[in-house]
Formats: C-alpha cells, sequence, structure tokens
C-alpha cells in the first residue's frame, strides 16, 4: 500500500488544508514494521493487547468471537425501525490470517478490552505499574498540531491531535466534555472520548451504517449527556 502512496501526487499543499486521510495511519503502521522488526499486527499484540489483557481484540476474530460479534443496522426507511446491514468493508471469512491488519480500520475489539486501554490513557499512559506510553509523548499527541486551519475534524469546535481529534471548544455535540478531551470515532458510529479534566472515559459501541456523520450523531451527543448526567448524581 505505502508504495502505492508514494506514486500517488498531493491533494494540497502540506499545512494548507485538513482533510481525513487512512493513508497516512497505514504508513505509519508501515513506519512501526520496519522500526520493529514485526509485522504490525505481531507488535500491537505485543505491545498493547496482551499487556494490557485485551483479550478480545484482534484483526482476526475466531469462531467463538464471531457468535458473539455484533451486526451492523441502519434504518428501516420504509417500515421504521431498523434492518440488518451488509458489511461491506472488510473481505471475510474475517479469521483469514491473509486478510491485512490495516491500521487505519479493521480491528475488532469489545467494551472491557478497550476499558483498559483508555485507562491507561487516563493514567497518563501507564497502568498497574507498567508504561505503555510516555506522558510527553501523550501530551504531544493530544496537543493541537494544526494551529489555526479552519474546517478541521468532524464536529464543531474541534481540532486535531497526532491520531486523535481534539475538543478544542465544547460546543453543539461536544458541549459535555471538558476542553482537551481526545478520541476517535469508528465505522459504524462507535465513539470513544477521555475527558483528562474530568478523569472520564466514554464508550460507545454501535454498529449503525447510515449515519453520515457519527462525530456528530444524535446517538453520541445523548450518550455523552446521560453518561455525565449520571456522574452528577
Amino acid at each position: 500500500m505505502c508504495e502505492a502512496y508514494a506514486q500517488r501526487p498531493l491533494t494540497d499543499e502540506p499545512g494548507s488544508k485538513w482533510t481525513y486521510n487512512n493513508n497516512g495511519i497505514n504508513l505509519l503502521g508501515r513506519i512501526v514494521e520496519v522500526a520493529s522488526s514485526k509485522s504490525y499486527a505481531d507488535f500491537m499484540q505485543e505491545r498493547l493487547f496482551e499487556p494490557l489483557g485485551m483479550e478480545n481484540t484482534t484483526f482476526w476474530p475466531n469462531p467463538d468471537q464471531l457468535d458473539v460479534l455484533a451486526k451492523p443496522y441502519s434504518a428501516d426507511k420504509t417500515k421504521g425501525g431498523l434492518i440488518e446491514a451488509k458489511n461491506s468493508r472488510f473481505s471475510e471469512p474475517l479469521h483469514d490470517l491473509k486478510r491485512t491488519a490495516i491500521p487505519a480500520g479493521g480491528l475488532y475489539s469489545c467494551a472491557r478490552d478497550l476499558g483498559q486501554l483508555y485507562q491507561m490513557l487516563l493514567n497518563d499512559g501507564e497502568l498497574d505499574g507498567k508504561r505503555f506510553l510516555k506522558a510527553t509523548t501523550l501530551k504531544q499527541m493530544t496537543a493541537n498540531q494544526l494551529g489555526d486551519l479552519p474546517n478541521v475534524s468532524f464536529a464543531p469546535g474541534m481540532r486535531m491531535g497526532l491520531g486523535f481529534h481534539v475538543v478544542g471548544e465544547p460546543k453543539d455535540v461536544t458541549e459535555h466534555l471538558s476542553p482537551g478531551t481526545f478520541g476517535h470515532g469508528g465505522a459504524f458510529g462507535t465513539q470513544a472520548w477521555i475527558d483528562p479534566i474530568k478523569k472520564r472515559a466514554y464508550v460507545l459501541l454501535i454498529q449503525r451504517t447510515d449515519l453520515k456523520n457519527s462525530d456528530q450523531s444524535d446517538i453520541r451527543r445523548e450518550f455523552q449527556r446521560a453518561a455525565s448526567e449520571a456522574y452528577a448524581k
């Protein structure tokens, strides 16, 4: 993939515009492989998933995991309610190890495992006495990297860090989060955000194929509102 990226012309001059780009994250995955002399999947398993106890996090869900894998849904525009939708993003069978472990998407997980990951990030990169990230590294990852560029991220008041979207000014869908909250949305409406001021991690796992912009979805707003109100009681 990286060889193919290298043959493409720039879409814009660096520093002139923000555009969401999966190719950059895939390129970063290749850099990890070169620097570690390991496959990307092996590096993630050894460096993060295994020591964090993320037993149900994998690029290739096994038959037992597939039995409980959430199915994607979309709104039934004719009868109302929801109908099951086709997952067209990933080739099947999902457990086939020939499928490329793509850094920009394709990792399967669960709420408990993500809770472990985000608890580590809430603790400035450390969990149960083991350091996974330097605090200074995480601070750089969650700082605005794009200055005053307009139209950054997928929701009003948002900025971009390194791999993380960052709340610059809480408003609209992010009104219940603190400035500096960081996280990312997923392909089917999943949302995971870390509020370092309130010391909370919000993890929303859903499977909706018809959300035009899940970062601005009503589902996300109501979930974060309900969680904030529950904490306040």
